[in-house]
């Protein structure tokens, strides 16, 4: 067997074709590809290249943390996403225990990248050296970006560059874990030949050298942060005492200077969007603009293709959809991110408003194109949340909220048919307890969503909108972030100011790392980086210590004609917590099975 040629990639069309090619083995079968022709044409290469970038875990909007990355065309469980365990929202399924993982472990796809690269250079001569130069830096660019889908779960992992023979000797294929350092020190030198090689433009939904570069600073930022903080906040065990989990605190500075330069390496080629002078319009329509300056490296859906998605969906109310449901709603702990709302006077009495948008007046446009609040509209229908209806008002608002359930004076119903004096109890987009399908917090998520789509389209897997996986304003935010922790405060200003003029927020005018964070928590909620900022800031133990996160509950108060809003508890009750061993992942048992040199396993596993 070792004398045929081992990166034969044999596709049997059908079984019976297969055996009777083989009968006569002096003619070459017909029905296996074999590297000539896969390899020997662009259309061949491309092919191959859409295997290995349909395996690439971009969190993305069918992405469950608890699942891992879904591919197919009935994959719509996104209301438990990673933001759904992080109290940015929750939902059904928050709460759950996720620090586990899934047992992500690429090993495959990766074997892919090194066929690729492996057998490129061999076919120069029919797909031209420059050509091939560029698909072999765009190869760097996919491995690196499974190898830091693997060490921001596990640390140091295998670092494998060659194909292995499957018929060598199991000393051989059994591999060894890297250290930590080792694993993100190789990604960033992926990341280097990728920009090295790459072109400066690619078609959409493929990287080109600037896909590399921001990805490199996505990536050395994590490291730097693992190293300074995860030197202070761990698990000790043997994994850590031989590198395997951990970087040492004195090579920080090294990474955030890695991720500094790879960031400045975008300016002047991408922008942040800024199209509309509507800064809310503008906000929502930077993530469904194709053409928009700020996407650096798009994944694509498509219904005829099979791969539509369901955000649309499953983040509107059913009442807004063609049958659909949302399951997982924005907290008030998120939306305070930008500063307490004003719905408490001086002296701690609920204030009243005529209206319930009249909540929304002098909020900051992000906010408003992030999440959608109580009289905000969408398909020309309201969102008309209430929770319940009190005949009368009085007192201060923590003192109500503080009293058990049946002592308070307020009427609640289970359904939106029930009357008080001819008045709905609650909305139609409810908050309430019945059902998943209505709101738990007050909120509803409004990023990503097209509101163009008409209310008969709007169903499970029939959404196009692309998910933005790498975009200038986080690129921004790794810059800011790198300068800061390297004592480039005015550097760290300029940018984090870049952002909020787009975002129609007031500049600062000094800045400090928590600051630089909680700007990274508005500008990137709902994209899936949350969790893994708590994870490298090495906060998540607590900031998710027994934490319980709260709504906003709009209430009428019937004999004012008025309406009230308490923050309370959200609706679900969901209680969080993070082990400090979840830092890190346990390497999958089965490949320990097959495999004692991935021991040790991370610490307290």
């Amino acid at each position: 067997m070792k004398s045929i040629h081992k990166l034969i990639i044999a596709i049997s069309i059908s079984m019976g074709a297969l055996v009777t090619s083989c009968q006569k083995l002096d003619i070459p079968p017909t029905n296996i590809f074999t590297p000539d022709i896969i390899f020997g044409s662009e259309a061949g290469v491309k092919s191959f290249l859409a295997t290995i970038y349909r395996g690439l875990p971009i969190e993305d909007f069918k992405y469950r943390p608890d699942q891992g990355f879904k591919t197919g065309g009935n994959d719509w469980e996104n209301f438990f996403n990673s933001a759904s365990v992080t109290g940015e929202e929750v939902g059904p399924f928050g709460g759950m225990d996720i620090g586990g993982g899934f047992g992500y472990w690429p090993y495959g796809d990766i074997r892919n990248v090194n066929i690729l690269i492996e057998e490129l250079p061999k076919h120069a001569d029919k797909l031209g050296q420059s050509n091939v130069d560029a698909l072999l830096g765009e190869a760097h660019f996919l491995r690196a970006y499974y190898y830091f889908g693997l060490a921001k779960r596990y640390g140091g992992v295998p670092i494998v560059t060659t194909v292995q023979d499957p018929g060598a000797p199991l000393s051989e294929l059994q591999v060894h874990r890297d250290k930590e350092e080792a694993t993100w020190d190789f990604i960033g030198a992926e990341l280097d030949l990728g920009y090295q090689m790459m072109n400066e433009t690619n078609e959409l939904g493929r990287a080109n050298k600037y896909a590399a570069a921001a990805l490199k600073s996505r990536a050395m930022l994590y490291a730097g942060t693992i190293a300074k903080y995860g030197s202070a906040n761990f698990v000790d065990g043997q994994a850590r005492a031989e590198g395997f989990a951990g970087i040492p605190a004195d090579k920080a500075n090294g990474y955030f200077t890695k991720a500094y330069d790879a960031a400045k390496l975008l300016e002047g080629h991408y922008s942040l969007y800024e199209k509309n002078s509507d800064k809310v319009q503008n906000y929502v329509d930077l993530f469904l603009k194709s053409e928009s300056p700020e996407n650096i490296f798009v994944k694509q859906y498509s219904i005829i293709s099979g791969t539509a998605h369901s955000w649309d969906a499953t983040m509107s109310p059913r009442y807004m959809t063609a049958n659909a449901l949302t399951r997982s709603y924005p907290t008030l702990d998120l939306v305070q991110r930008w500063g307490n709302l004003p719905v408490t006077n001086s002296d701690g009495t609920p204030k009243r408003f005529n209206d319930r948008a009249e909540l929304m007046q002098g909020l900051e446009p992000r906010l408003l194109a992030t999440v959608y609040f109580p009289g905000a509209t969408l398909r020309g229908l309201t969102f008309d949340m209430q929770r319940g209806i009190y005949p009368s008002f009085s007192g201060t608002a923590a003192a109500e909220v503080a009293k058990p359930a049946n002592s308070r004076s307020y009427i609640l119903s289970g359904d939106t048919k029930t009357l008080y004096q001819g008045r709905m109890i609650i909305g139609f987009t409810g908050p309430w307890t019945g059902g998943d399908e209505l709101t738990r917090t007050g909120f509803y998520v409004r990023k990503y969503i097209d509101a163009a789509k008409p209310i008969s389209t709007v169903d499970l897997n029939r959404s196009e909108q692309p998910w933005i996986d790498l975009r200038y304003a986080e690129i921004l935010l790794n810059r800011a972030e790198a300068a800061m922790e390297l004592g480039n405060a005015g550097d760290a200003l300029t940018v984090i100011n870049m952002i909020r003029n787009r975002a129609g927020a007031t500049p600062y005018t000094s800045i400090d790392i928590d600051k630089i964070r909680n700007e990274r928590g508005m500008e990137l909620a709902f994209e899936n980086q949350y969790y893994w900022d708590l994870k490298r800031w090495r906060i998540a133990d607590v900031v998710l210590n027994n934490a319980r996160f709260k709504g906003l509950m709009p209430y009428y108060v019937f004999n004012e004609n008025k309406y009230i809003f308490l923050s309370e508890p959200e609706l679900f009750q969901r209680n969080y917590n993070f082990d400090k061993k979840f830092y890190y992942e346990p390497i999958p048992g089965g490949e320990l099975g097959k495999n004692p040199n991935l021991y040790p396993n991370n610490p307290n596993y």
